[in-house]
């Protein structure tokens, strides 16, 4: 044993690599093969997995990308140093990160793009993580189906409690790490300047402006509401419109060619009529044609190259942390590895412990948009308390799995244990209070 321990000491990445390939041998051979519940497991993490491919990856991450990558080149650094950086005044700083978040309404890992966007492009710490919270947890509509489906204090406690935690949490993270942002804050005077374009200030803005509302409404998802069921019915001329605008702002500010823009609009159209019942065709088209065109023009080439630098680094790790979510959790409906009547066991009633157990489990688990209403209104019906389902609207949408291995790229582990330690703590303290009324 001394010998090993001396073998070990000498050449620890050899003895680091030998108990990885033991603990794999094991994990593997000890494989429940033969259950039912494992193999279904497996077929819903992959179903869970392509399902994640067929509906966000497209629509949701795609013109996540885009505008992550024009952050960064468009937006100078000036004028995010202004209203978010480590020197800007911090109530200002946190309520403007709170409401650009919250007029976003997406997901948690379509948030995570522009998080790094405006974090790489200096914006304080505290400012970057109210954003990063608020984006998925102050949804508009999301609130207002809380409070049709489950409930008017529910939906108004969810409301408040995620207004009050993107400014709480991101006061806190500036709080404990202001040495290292006061550093931050003196480096980031010398800038980084590549693709420091200076343009209009309303032009940068209806830019930007034009291809958050192609987010928004390309995502448009169906509620019970005639005002919102309207919008949604006409969601994709919207959204067609919003990309013809932006097609004449690139052609007359950005000046692009407008052959090349009529020709990529001229295939958008032909594929949307060729597979009429399959909008993320053209979708997809327009977005990748936009790109490939950037890289024409000389002032545009670095879009792309951020673009792509946001691609590379979060796509791989959102995919397998869906893949593992749904292993470990199965999709709605759908057993997991993790039997569904453990959480409703582990969750019912009011107590301290079920509502601190629905938030770690909301934390790990992945929700799109709107998709936690009915789970956690399934949960309720199956004994949850409103103290744990409150718990779980607060800490669910805000985070996953797949969102915190992303996280942890762009800001290091250490900030993300905290950031997701923080919205764990609150979702507790906050649904075991509310419970208690309830």
């Amino acid at each position: 044993m001394t010998k090993l321990l001396a073998l070990y000491k000498e050449n620890p990445r050899q003895g680091h690599l030998l108990l990885f390939l033991l603990v794999g041998f094991l994990v593997i051979y000890f494989l429940p093969v033969d259950s039912e519940r494992f193999s279904n497991a497996w077929l819903e993490s992959i179903r869970l997995t392509n399902w994640y491919a067929r509906e966000h990856v497209i629509l949701c991450l795609l013109p996540a990308f885009a505008i992550a990558g024009a952050m960064a080149v468009y937006i100078t650094q000036g004028s995010v140093m202004r209203f978010l950086g480590p020197k800007a005044s911090k109530p200002i700083a946190l309520s403007v990160a709170s409401v650009s978040g919250a007029l976003l309404a997406v997901c948690s890992c379509t948030v995570l793009p522009l998080f790094g966007g405006i974090y790489k492009r200096g914006a304080g710490l505290g400012a970057a993580i109210a954003f990063l919270y608020s984006g998925p947890a102050i949804n508009i509509m999301a609130v207002v189906v809380t409070a049709k489906v489950l409930g008017a204090e529910l939906g108004f406690a969810r409301a408040v409690g995620a207004i009050l935690f993107a400014l709480v949490i991101g006061a806190i993270m500036h709080v404990i790490y202001r040495k290292e942002e006061a550093g931050r804050a003196s480096g980031s005077d010398r800038g980084f300047s590549a693709g420091e374009q200076e343009k209009p200030l309303s032009i940068t803005v209806t830019f930007f402006s034009l291809m958050i509302g192609i987010l928004v409404f390309a995502n448009w998802a169906a509620a019970d509401s005639s005002a919102w069921m309207a919008i949604y019915q006409w969601k994709w001329q919207i959204t067609s419109l919003l990309a013809i605008a932006l097609g004449v702002l690139l052609v007359l500010r950005w000046q692009w060619s407008a052959v090349h823009v009529l020709m990529l609009a001229a295939v958008v159209g032909f594929s949307a009529l060729l597979v009429p019942g399959a909008p993320q065709l053209p979708f997809a088209i327009g977005v990748l044609g936009i790109m490939l065109l950037a890289t024409l023009n000389t002032d545009d080439q670095e879009w792309v190259a951020q673009t792509w630098d946001f691609t590379k680094q979060i796509m791989p790790l959102l995919l397998a942390g869906v893949f593992i979510a749904g292993l470990l959790l199965g999709r709605p409906g759908y057993h997991g590895l993790i039997p569904d009547e453990w959480v409703n066991i582990a969750v019912g009633g009011n107590s301290l412990r079920s509502t601190l157990l629905a938030s770690v489990l909301g934390a790990f688990m992945y929700f799109s948009t709107l998709t936690e209403v009915p789970i956690v209104q399934g949960l309720i019906g199956a004994g949850m308390g409103k103290g744990p389902a409150l718990a779980l609207l607060l800490a669910g949408p805000a985070l996953s799995l797949p969102n915190m291995l992303v996280i942890r790229t762009i800001i290091g582990t250490q900030k993300t244990l905290v950031y997701c330690a923080l919205v764990v703590v609150m979702a507790t303290v906050t649904g075991f209070i509310y419970g208690s009324f309830y």
